[in-house]
């Protein structure tokens, strides 16, 4: 029978677990998104993307990410999409 540190302990335990979970599937997500968009800006502007469009794509947040995403759609240069 666990007492109640141990039991205390491993609900500590598993809050942490579930926070590591929740920020990989966050950042999971986050790639994923950069990943399509460095295919979109491949598929538009052609497959020679500069580094530092790389970077900025690579480096950016999931909201940045989308509003990007949006603005390819209407872009006539890339540069129109890191706007």
């Amino acid at each position: 029978m666990k007492n109640r540190a141990e039991e205390l302990d491993m609900t500590v335990a598993d809050e942490w677990l579930e926070r590591g979970r929740q920020e990989g599937r966050q950042e999971g997500r986050r790639e994923g998104k950069a990943a399509a968009l460095l295919r979109l800006v491949k598929a538009k502007f052609g497959p020679e993307i500069e580094a530092a469009h790389r970077e900025r794509i690579e480096g950016a947040g999931t909201e940045t990410l989308l509003n990007w995403s949006e603005r390819i759609l209407t872009a006539e240069t890339v540069e129109e999409v890191f706007r």
